[in-house]
């Protein structure tokens, strides 16, 4: 894991891979709770025996589940300290390239694309990639663009 105290700490990772995380499975469990929790309970989501005859065979995560895992296995790869707050600002070029199934393990891959110095404020932008254990497609691609305030 890597620890980023300030913004000089994080312009030596500008341009270079920051790592990967570790892998995390996704359950039907989890799958039922964002369902709850977004109101979205399409077939393909949660009813396995509708699934199982679908294209993918299984159900499958949410899109949106996907990336709203992201920031848990953003922390895996960097701690960053030594902050007031951070910010979930954006999110740019995103791309859903695969579907996730039930039971798959996933895993998040980061770059530092840019970093800004906006006034004290630090704008990091992250290239990341969704990995599904043992396939050659990611779940997606996307740059992720966080604001760090750094004390």
């Amino acid at each position: 894991m890597i620890v980023i105290s300030s913004f000089k700490e994080f312009e030596e990772w500008l341009g270079k891979e920051m790592g990967v995380s570790d892998y995390h499975k996704i359950t039907q469990d989890q799958i039922n709770l964002f369902a709850d929790a977004t109101l979205d309970h399409q077939w393909i989501h949660t009813d396995a025996e509708r699934a199982a005859q679908s294209q993918f065979g299984s159900t499958i995560a949410h899109g949106y589940l996907t990336l709203a895992i992201t920031p848990h296995l953003w922390k895996q790869i960097a701690d960053i300290r030594n902050t007031k707050m951070m910010i979930n600002y954006g999110i740019e070029k995103m791309r859903f390239n695969q579907a996730v199934t039930v039971n798959s393990e996933v895993r998040l891959k980061a770059k530092l694309a840019s970093l800004m110095d906006l006034r004290g404020i630090t704008k990091a932008q992250l290239d990341i990639e969704l990995e599904i254990k043992d396939s050659k497609k990611s779940a997606f691609t996307a740059t992720l663009v966080f604001l760090y305030h750094f004390n």
